[in-house]
């Protein structure tokens, strides 16, 4: 390999003058050239952004995989320009050991028949992350590491040719002020313009990078607002998912807690005394007393809300917290923030009341309901 002697004695040269400059320029002992008010402020602006990208990228990983094993997998994948390969969610993980669960214990249980829909939702859960986290990648983390990975590379590279350039303006500045004799002097001026030169030049194109910065902020927003917008449909669907599961659950929650009491004596040996003595006093709902000779609709386990009649007093006033849609002729189909009448039957289900508005009767859950004093 053949090396280039006065090249390279010339690039020495010119870093040692810089290193003298830099120097003496800390040691205060040396002027240096100010920048403008205007390009110091895009300086700033530029180093903020900068480091405020690089906080909002690494919290926003964080939050889309808590896991710092799979973010550092997912990195070496990225770097390796590999695809990465697809990860099961929590979700999808809890719902395959829930499905399993269920076809051990029977699926035709009610505790496996629960597992099987908590499952399918928790599956569903799982499904809708798995999007919410490619979306959010695509829309938001993708073009913050660009940015981060591109346009700042490019602008710190720029600033470091400046940096130079002044550098070697002020070391000029320098020489000629200890220049003497006519010649040097001729020499180090036609230096020194040559020198302001490069430095105006270096100066412009690093300034039109910082004020692309302004640019930058703009396509940030516009992919903050898709990253809002993919949490908002994210959650939405979770929120939908568990209203249905709580519909669900609602329905066979009668079924469920009838073959739990008929399967554990213990629970109906146990003294009363000792629940009433450790639970707070809870507000109850009004029961209907059973007439001698009138059948007992929900014992029977059909009920015809025309039969059933209110108790002569102790109704109690409800509020629907949710939209609930009967299932049936036997429910009663609600709308939020109404008010409606309630109260119990002998045997009935707990996590169901006999709703009454107006001339319309039927069975309303527990849980879609706050019940008022």
């Amino acid at each position: 390999m053949e090396f280039n002697v006065k090249k390279l004695a010339s690039d020495a040269g010119v870093f040692f003058s810089r290193a003298m400059q830099f120097t003496e320029e800390k040691l205060g002992q040396a002027e240096k050239t100010e920048l403008d008010a205007h390009f110091e402020n895009l300086l700033a602006r530029a180093d903020c952004t900068k480091n405020w990208t690089e906080k909002i990228l690494r919290q926003t990983e964080v939050l889309l995989q808590p896991n710092p094993s799979a973010r550092v997998e997912e990195f070496l994948y990225e770097k390796l320009d590999r695809k990465v390969p697809s990860r099961v969610t929590n979700g999808e993980l809890l719902a395959q050991y829930m499905t399993e669960a269920a076809n051990d214990f029977g699926p035709g249980t009610p505790y496996g028949k629960t597992l099987i829909k908590v499952g399918e939702t928790q599956r569903r859960l799982g499904a809708a992350e798995r999007e919410f986290i490619r979306s959010a990648s695509i829309s938001f983390l993708t073009p913050l590491r660009n940015f981060l990975e591109g346009d700042w590379r490019t602008i710190s590279k720029e600033r470091r040719i400046l940096q130079n350039r002044r550098l070697d303006l002020d070391a000029c500045k320098a020489r000629l002020k200890k220049a003497k004799a006519a010649e040097a002097k001729a020499a180090a001026e036609h230096e020194l313009r040559l020198t302001q030169t490069d430095f105006d030049r270096q100066a412009e194109v690093t300034r039109l990078l910082l004020e692309g910065i302004s640019s930058t902020h703009v396509n940030h927003l516009r992919c903050l607002h898709e990253f809002v917008e993919s949490q908002t449909n994210y959650y939405a669907q979770c929120y939908q998912f568990m209203l249905d599961l709580q519909k669900q659950l609602g329905r066979f929650s009668g079924t469920f807690v009838g073959n739990a009491e008929s399967a554990s004596p213990a629970a109906a040996t146990s003294p009363p005394a000792v629940a009433a003595a450790t639970l707070p006093a809870v507000p109850t709902i009004p029961v209907v007393p059973t007439i001698v000779g009138v059948p007992n609709t929900v014992a029977e386990g059909v009920l015809n809300p025309n039969e059933v009649k209110p108790p002569a007093s102790g109704t109690r006033r409800a509020r629907v917290l949710y939209d609930y849609e009967a299932a049936d002729s036997t429910e009663l189909a609600l709308l939020a923030d109404e008010m409606i009448t309630v109260y119990s039957l002998p045997g009935m289900d707990p996590d169901w009341l006999i709703g009454e508005r107006g001339n319309q009767k039927g069975k309303v859950p527990v849980t879609y309901l706050e019940l008022l004093s």
